[in-house]
């Protein structure tokens, strides 16, 4: 296989962290390009009486922004050695924003990490990394969450 686009999915957790090291690995060894992405979960809408959007919303929604680029650029900072890198910062849900922009940039790999979470919880919330790796077109691979 010849990786050449590589999505790296992080998130502000030590999870991500370890995917950010295997992907930008990776990326030196197949001299592939990278993106970072951070999907900034939609916020329940808020509406006023007169039916627009509460400024708590719209502040919240900013900073969400703000927040996402600087954690990309401090992660590239800690990791990326040089390697190109490009920023996704999307509003959607998880799993589907890692799909759609995957496939947007043109990625030939997915890395992302894993929360490892187990029974009742996993099996109400589900798995962000199954259904990626369920409905990606391109390979995906998983750091588990294991010293």
């Amino acid at each position: 296989m010849n990786f050449k686009k590589i999505l790296i999915a992080v998130d502000n957790s030590v999870f991500s962290e370890k995917a950010a090291i295997t992907g930008y690995e990776m990326a030196s060894k197949f001299n592939a390009e990278v993106a970072l992405i951070n999907i900034i979960e939609p916020a329940p809408v808020t509406v006023n009486p007169d039916f627009t959007l509460a400024p708590v919303f719209l502040e919240a929604f900013d900073n969400s922004e703000e927040n996402s680029h600087l954690l990309l650029k401090e992660i590239e900072n800690k990791h990326s050695n040089g390697i190109a890198t490009t920023y996704l910062s999307i509003i959607d849900t998880a799993g589907h924003g890692i799909i759609h922009q995957a496939e947007e940039w043109g990625a030939d790999l997915i890395v992302m990490g894993t929360h490892g979470r187990s029974g009742l919880y996993h099996f109400l919330m589900g798995s962000v990394a199954e259904h990626v790796a369920r409905k990606s077109a391109c390979p995906v691979l998983i750091v588990p969450n294991k010293e």
